[in-house]
C-alpha cells in the first residue's frame, strides 16, 4: 500500500491501559475501533461490519474462508443486502482461488445465482500487494467500516464500523487489484 498505514497504530490505541474495547453495534458517528483475537469475535465482526454496507462490499480472502463466509448469519447479510438495495453489489477477490475448487461454497453458489450483485474474481498475481505486512483478508463496507485480519493462520484482526480514513486507503487497494485483476475482455473496453 501506498499510504503504509498500519493497523497496528488501531491497535495501540483501541488497547490503551484503562480504556474498555469498544462495542462494535453502537453508532456509526464516533470510531469504534474492536482488537479481535478469536474465530467468534472474527465472526462478529465481519457480519457487523456487512451489515453496515448500504451499496457496496468489498472483500479480499485468500479463498473466501469457510469459517468466515461460509456462515448462516453472514450469508443472510449478504442476501438481505442484495436483494432489498438496487444497486447493491458485493466485489470479492481471492488471493488463493484453487481450494475453491475442491470445496463446496454456498457464497459461491450464491454469486453464481446473483451475478449481477456478486461478482468474484481471482487476484492477478501482479496486482497482488508484495509486502510481507499485507494482511491475510479485510472486509470493507462502503468507504467507512472495516474488519482487518492480520495474517491467514490466525483470527487476529481489527475492526471499526466508522473509520473512512482506514476503510478508503484499503478500499483504493483493493480497487487497484480489482481493476488489474478483470478478464481480458473487460480490460480491453476500459482502455
Amino acid at each position: 500500500m501506498n499510504g503504509e498505514f498500519d493497523f497496528n497504530t488501531l491497535t495501540q490505541r483501541a488497547t490503551t491501559p484503562g480504556s474498555a474495547a469498544p462495542d462494535l453495534s453502537g453508532s456509526r458517528e464516533q470510531n469504534q475501533i474492536r482488537v479481535i483475537s478469536s474465530l467468534e469475535e472474527m465472526r462478529a465482526a465481519v457480519e457487523a461490519v456487512a451489515a453496515n454496507a448500504q451499496r457496496l462490499m468489498s472483500i479480499y480472502t485468500p479463498d473466501l474462508e469457510p469459517d468466515l463466509y461460509d456462515q448462516n448469519g453472514f450469508l443472510e447479510i449478504v442476501k438481505r443486502f442484495v436483494l432489498a438495495r438496487r444497486f447493491a453489489k458485493v466485489r470479492v477477490l481471492l488471493s488463493d482461488s484453487g481450494r475453491l475448487l475442491r470445496d463446496n461454497n454456498r457464497f459461491i453458489a450464491m454469486g453464481r445465482r446473483l451475478t449481477s450483485c456478486i461478482d468474484i474474481r481471482p487476484a492477478a498475481m501482479a496486482a497482488r500487494p508484495r509486502s510481507s505486512g499485507h494482511p491475510g483478508g479485510y472486509l470493507i463496507a462502503d468507504d467507512r467500516a472495516i474488519v482487518y485480519r492480520v495474517r491467514m493462520d490466525r483470527w487476529d484482526g481489527v475492526a471499526d464500523l466508522n473509520n473512512p480514513p482506514v476503510a478508503r486507503q484499503y478500499l483504493d487497494e483493493f480497487d487497484e487489484i480489482w481493476h488489474a485483476s478483470a478478464p481480458d475482455d473487460a480490460r480491453q473496453a476500459t482502455r
